[in-house]
């Protein structure tokens, strides 16, 4: 049986626009965000803004994202920002080529040898990573509030009033299915395991020793899940679905609300890549006070 994420139905604003009006301001915000060349954190930070301002409008509780936005935040400051911060790869040359004054340096040596080397820490890194973790949460924030407030019974038509293939449709309602499904299974394993006396808390050993013993865990959520897609296939093939265009119960109409929506999206998408091509606006920036301390002044 499949399962969906904790949506519940709140009176919300958000909750009232028509998913597909969602999507598409997603995909704008998105595709706005990351033109090719657009670092500038004058650009990055106001979206950011908005994305807050759209995130706090759904009213999601704490304890419902809470674990999700662990996840994001070790994601994004440890990887994203950490890499911004170290190396500045993925971003602009300026940034990759920075020969300004080191604000510190950081040792790091391999374990177990002589080999070490010394990576400098300047401001214009720090800065570069601030825009990358901005821009990164913005996405984050905006994609977030999806799966807690939209119903999961319209996942499947809202993309097939998009435009898309009914095949493509129940796919992408599957996979938003996908995780709170497995999660259910790997929790439902957990307890039952505990209940025969299993040890979960402590697990001793090296990587392998320890790997062996999540076997009793991997070994039940994996044959669960395979007997869990089994059965959808089997429930699908006996509606003869595929071999003819699908009837969708659920009915989706535009409001005034849901075009003022869609075109606010358009808008974002149309000004970054007008400041962008048009003005050439976009490139990396820094506040004169923080390029002064780069420059050693």
């Amino acid at each position: 049986m499949l399962v969906s994420w904790k949506y519940r139905p709140r009176n919300t604003l958000i909750q009232r626009l028509d998913p597909r009006s969602r999507l598409i301001f997603l995909a704008c915000v998105i595709l706005g965000i990351t033109i090719p060349g657009v670092w500038d954190f004058r650009i990055i930070f106001p979206l950011f803004l908005v994305t807050v301002g759209l995130y706090l409008l759904a009213r999601i509780e704490w304890k419902d994202v809470r674990r999700t936005w662990l996840f994001i935040f070790v994601l994004i400051f440890f990887i994203v920002g950490l890499n911004g911060i170290l190396s500045g790869r993925g971003g602009p040359t300026s940034v990759m080529n920075d020969n300004s004054a080191p604000l510190f340096t950081i040792p790091l040596f391999i374990p177990g040898t002589a080999i070490g080397f010394a990576v400098k820490i300047t401001m214009v890194k720090l800065f570069f990573a601030l825009t990358q973790v901005t821009r990164m949460l913005s996405m984050a924030i905006l994609a977030i509030p999806l799966p807690y407030t939209m119903d999961p019974n319209i996942y499947g038509v809202a993309f097939r009033r998009l435009g898309a293939s009914d095949k493509v449709s129940f796919t992408m309602d599957l996979a938003f299915r996908f995780l709170p499904t497995l999660a259910r299974d790997m929790s439902i394993t957990i307890d039952s395991q505990r209940a025969r006396g299993y040890e979960m808390d402590n697990l001793k050993g090296g990587v392998v020793a320890r790997l062996r013993r999540l076997a009793p865990l991997v070994v039940p959520v994996t044959m669960q899940s395979t007997v869990t897609g089994e059965e959808v296939i089997d429930a699908m093939d006996l509606r003869a679905f595929g071999t003819s265009p699908r009837t969708w119960l659920k009915e989706l109409k535009y409001a005034p609300l849901d075009y003022a929506y869609i075109g606010l999206g358009v808008a974002i998408l149309v000004t970054t890549c007008v400041l962008k091509y048009g003005f050439n606006i976009g490139d990396f920036w820094m506040p004169e006070f923080l390029l002064r301390i780069a420059a050693g002044g």
